[in-house]
Formats: structure tokens, sequence, C-alpha cells
């Protein structure tokens, strides 16, 4: 539901803010109050065309800043955020917001994040339903029509169904495609892929090798260094006539001669030996050390050029060696479906012809379903046309059926694949006649905005339960009714807005007494300039306004507004 609409130098608007409630919400107000700048509004936060002449005389922009409760909403928002990269709905508030200024400066966004224009249209046909001069409908699309039917006739399920069909067949449709070249291309093919899966097999790559050659590498290419340093130490350890070990002996027989003289010294002797025990110790380690290095050029031409190869390889295929070894895996599955064409083509061609068969099976079961389902809506909607004042109009429903695709030789392009609707194949619009001898016209043809709006209530009153839409407008529903017509307006938006939230501009005083919270929008001269501003009634002021709205303040439309709120 929105909750709360704020509007800044929009026209009359200096700055305003509605909190609004759930249920019916009414809106009234002497004309050119300003009631439709709340219309306005809402058609520019919901990515309507921005008019620039409406922002209020001396400002240098507008703002528009809807707040909506979406915790509820059937749509797949969450998602079409992620997809959009706009931030997600923080407890199930969703912020909308709309700014333009006089010098041309257009912008927009969602949950505070930048958006496009289009991105704000397809969250208000998920969210908002206006009906009236300015109408953004969802039902006037025939698409949406259709869904509707379905929705009313609970085909739901049978529709999710043969859309799961066509997604199956498009998947196969695209498998075929890969193989269904030309020969010079398949022969292309084969030739790289025999190629590719012959290099990578033929290396017998581990994935844990490239390290292990790698320092193999390092070892073999620097051995003769190795070996010169390794017997350099060796030599300064024992070999060399000033050798350290050499020298430790002379060491070693003063600290000897020092603990005869003093017998305290004798730890000096222990830690002497401790000294040359580990010196020995490296020196053993540094003679095993270089009798290991190999001055071998073959081996080191070999490891060489095993890691040319893991490197070509890794560049050719992959990062890494897991990467190369998935790499030739797939290339071998690709292979051996390019090599069993025939055979894959055959598979996929019977799959094909099953699932046609499937989808035209399922699909006339929609048709014939939808097609009784047709009267029943008509019936449905021309009693509720009936009680709203047209009582000889008619309402049908148009369904046309497509033919089934042709059938296809197993090898023809790909490029013009079979085309399925995920809906079916039917093609729907609503169609009226207000009078008697008039033909049936589809309803985004009707001219008058109060009969659109009468039509669309109607539409509302029947499908109220299915329409996924959370937050229905409507302006003008009430033009050129009165009595009993009148407080049918008010009843069906009354029982709509059990299911949805519903805002209505009224100037009629039985559709505003249905309303479960009533606004009223009025001027007043602030600093010199009118100023509209709105304000939520309490029961005293509501009476005042609905006899306002029947004619004037006396005694008696006072008497008659407290029937009316007392009637609902």
């Amino acid at each position: 539901m929105l909750t709360t609409l704020r509007i800044k130098n929009l026209a009359l608007v200096a700055d305003l803010t509605l909190e609004l409630r759930p249920g019916l919400n009414v809106i009234t107000g002497e004309t050119g109050a300003g009631k439709s700048v709340i219309l306005g509004a809402l058609n520019l936060v919901l990515g309507q065309r921005a008019d620039r002449g409406a922002i209020r005389s001396g400002a240098d922009g507008c703002t528009v800043e809807a707040l909506l409760d979406v915790s509820g909403l059937r749509a797949p928002l969450p998602a079409f955020l992620e997809e959009n990269g706009l931030e997600p709905c923080d407890g199930g508030q969703l912020v909308l917001k709309r700014t333009f200024t006089a010098a041309g400066t257009n912008r927009q966004f969602v949950n505070g994040s930048p958006t496009t224009l289009a991105t704000l249209a397809t969250l208000g046909e998920w969210l908002v339903d206006l009906h009236g001069p300015h109408e953004h409908q969802s039902l006037l699309q025939p698409a949406k029509q259709l869904a509707i039917l379905d929705a009313f006739g609970g085909l739901a399920p049978k529709r999710d169904a043969f859309a799961e069909l066509v997604r199956r067949r498009g998947a196969v449709e695209a498998e075929k495609a890969a193989l269904i070249v030309d020969e010079r291309t398949y022969a292309q093919q084969l030739d790289l892929l025999r190629f590719q899966v012959r290099e990578i097999t033929e290396a017998k790559l581990r994935p844990e090798e490239a390290e292990e050659v790698e320092a193999e590498f390092n070892r073999a290419s620097n051995a003769a260094r190795l070996l010169e340093l390794s017997q350099s130490a060796q030599g300064a350890l024992g070999e060399n006539d000033d050798a350290i070990l050499t020298q430790l002996g002379a060491l070693g027989r003063g600290l000897h001669d020092l603990q005869r003289v003093d017998a305290t010294a004798a730890p000096l002797v222990e830690a002497h030996e401790q000294a040359v025990s580990l010196l020995r110790d490296l020196q053993g380690d540094l003679s095993r050390y270089a009798d290991r290095i190999e001055l071998d050029p073959a081996r080191l031409g070999e490891v060489e050029a095993r890691l040319n190869l893991l490197h070509s390889l890794k560049r050719k295929y992959g990062g890494s060696l897991a990467e190369v070894i998935a790499y030739g895996e797939e290339s071998q599955t690709k292979l051996a479906i390019l090599e069993g064409r025939d055979a894959e083509l055959a598979r996929l061609n019977a799959e094909l012809a099953r699932l046609d068969t499937e989808l035209a099976t399922a699909g006339k079961a929609l048709t014939a379903e939808r097609k009784k389902l047709i009267p029943k809506l008509a019936k449905a909607v021309a009693k509720e046309l009936s009680a709203l004042g047209f009582k000889q109009s008619s309402f049908d429903t148009a369904l046309s059926s497509s033919a089934l695709p042709a059938p296809r030789s197993p090898l023809e392009s790909s490029a013009l694949p079979a085309v399925y609707s995920p809906t079916g194949f039917d093609d729907l619009e609503f169609q009226f006649a207000p009078n008697p001898g008039e033909p049936a016209r589809p309803l985004r043809a009707i001219a008058s905005s109060g009969e659109l709006a009468r039509v669309m209530l109607a539409l509302k009153t029947v499908l109220a339960a299915e329409d996924e839409v959370p937050v229905l407008v409507f302006d003008e529903v009430d033009a050129n009714v009165g009595g009993e017509t009148a407080t049918s307006v008010g009843e069906k938006m009354r029982q709509i807005a059990r299911q949805h939230q519903v805002l209505c501009i009224t100037h009629l005083a039985p559709v505003a007494a249905h309303g479960d919270a009533h606004y009223v929008v009025s001027k007043e001269l602030v600093a010199g300039r009118t100023e509209s501003h709105i304000a939520l009634l309490d029961r005293a002021h509501r009476i005042e306004e609905l006899a306002r709205m029947l004619g004037g303040l006396t005694t008696a439309s006072r008497k008659h507004a407290e029937e009316l709120l007392k009637a609902h």
C-alpha cells in the first residue's frame, strides 16, 4: 500500500505530505483546490512524462517522493531490484523519488539508488493502477486482460505449466541450433575440438603438477651455482687451511687447558663440544646436499619443456591446471556430441516433436477453458455495470487463437525457430458498448474517462481477489452519475478496498461517505501566494465537508451527511 506521498513545488503545492491509510481513502474539495495535483504527483513518481510547466512559480525544481509498504506484493520485486542494481527494501518499505528542474535535469531514485524512468514505469505497473483522465492502467493492456481472465477462472497453474513447456522447448531448440551448422563450419569445429582434446589428453596433467615442475626447474637451472655454493660452504667448514672446524680444534685445546687450571670452566668446554657437534652435522648435510645436485643439461631441457607446455596450456584453456583439465573434459563431451551429430539431432528432433505435441494439447486445453470462462466473466461484469448506471450496456471479450507453428525439417536453419507465446495460443481484449445499438469497442478506445473509470471499477469489483496490483486510484469515477448509482459506486469501491488500498477523488457525498479515511484539499493564501493543503478529517469536520458537497452548510444537509455516515 501507499503509506506516504510527499510533494514539493508542484503546481499550487509548496510542500505537502499525505499520510494514507489502508482501505478506502477518499479525497474531496472545491473545484480547483488542487486535487488533481495528487494524481499528477503519482503519475510523476510512477515514471510518466514530466511537464516542466507544472513546477511551482518561483521554484527551481519539483520533487515527489512515495513510500510504499510492499511486504505483501506478489510481483518479484526483490529479484527485479537486484537485477537492476538497486538497493533492497528495508523492512518491506519501497521508496520512490522523482525530481526535475526547470533547467531540464531529470533524476529518479529507488531506495536511494539512481535509476531510469523505464524502471520506475515498470514498478508503477506492479504497484498502482490509476483510473482517470491521465491513465496509468494495466487493465488497458491486452496481455494483462488475458492474465486477468486466467486468474478469474483459476487457470494460473495450467498457464504456468504451458509457460514451462515453452521454456523447455526453447532450451532444446538452442541445443539443436548449436548442432545445425554448414559442413565447412562443422569440419572446423571437429578439427578444433579434436586438437584441443588431444593436446590436453596427451599432456597427462595432474592438478598439483605445476608447482612441482616449477620447483624442479628452479633447482635444475641453478644446479652449477648451487654446487658451487655448497662446496664453498664445505671448504669453509673443514677443508680450507683456515677452516672453521680447524680453528675450533685449537680453541678446544685452549679451553681444556683452562679447565685443568680452573674446574669451573667445564661448562665452556661442554659448550665448545656442542658447537663442534652441530658444525660436523652441518658439514655432513652439506655433503649430502652437494651429492644430490645433478649437472644434467638433458634433464634441465626436459623440465624446461614440460614447464613451457604447462604455461602454454594454461594460457589457452584456463588459469590453472585444474581448469585446463576441466576444459578438456568439456571439450571431450562436445566432441562426442558433434561426432554423433546425426544421432543427437534425431534425439533433439524427437524431443521437440514430443514437446510440440504437449504444447498443442496444453494450448488447446487453455483455449477451451478460456472460452468457457468468457461468458461467466461478461455476465459478472455486466451485473456490476448495471449497478453503476449502465443499465443497457454490453461487455464482451474478443478472443482470437493463433494457429500452431508449422513443423520444420530437422536441418532447417535455427535462425527461424518455432515461436510460442508463454501465455498460450490466444489473444484477448475486453470490449465495451455503453449504449444499445453501438458496436463494442476495446477499453482503450473509450473516449469518456468517466465511462472508462466505471468500467474499470466494475472489473476491479469482479476481480478484486485475483488482481495483484495493490493500490487503485479512481478519479472522475462519479462523472455524470448520481442517486442510487453514486451509492453503488461507493459500495463497489468499499468492497474492493477490503483487498486493495483504494484512493478515490470524488465530488459526490454518497461516494465519499463510504471512505475509511476522508481527506479534504483546500486553497489558502500564505504570504501573498496561493497554496494547496490537505487534511485528514475527523467525524465532525467530515460531516461539514459532506454537507458542503450536498449543497450547503444547512441543517438539512448536515442531517443528511450524518445519515450517510451512519449507513456506512
